[in-house]
């Protein structure tokens, strides 16, 4: 069963700030796809769990921090920021 991917205001903003930002903007978009998706399909194998309960995980040049709703079957996207792509 797919998960609801929610985009929280905050996140959406920084996404669109590193989007805008961004000498790549097509990686960005790439990460940002590649999140959603395998957020949507099994949100929670996706990354490493923090002592808060929420998760982060990478996708270069993207990482994300978000939470899992299990019971509500949603992932709530609550932090994106910038990393190296170190495979390029």
């Amino acid at each position: 069963m797919k998960h609801f991917v929610n985009l929280l205001p905050d996140a959406e903003r920084e996404l669109t700030e590193i989007w805008l930002a961004a000498d790549d903007r097509d990686a960005v978009t790439e990460a940002a796809d590649r999140i959603e998706k395998a957020l949507a399909h099994d949100p929670a194998s996706f990354g490493e769990s923090r002592g808060d309960g929420s998760r982060i995980s990478f996708a270069p040049p993207l990482a994300v921090r978000f939470s899992v709703m299990v019971d509500d079957r949603r992932v709530d996207l609550g932090h994106f920021w910038q990393i190296a792509d170190r495979s390029r």
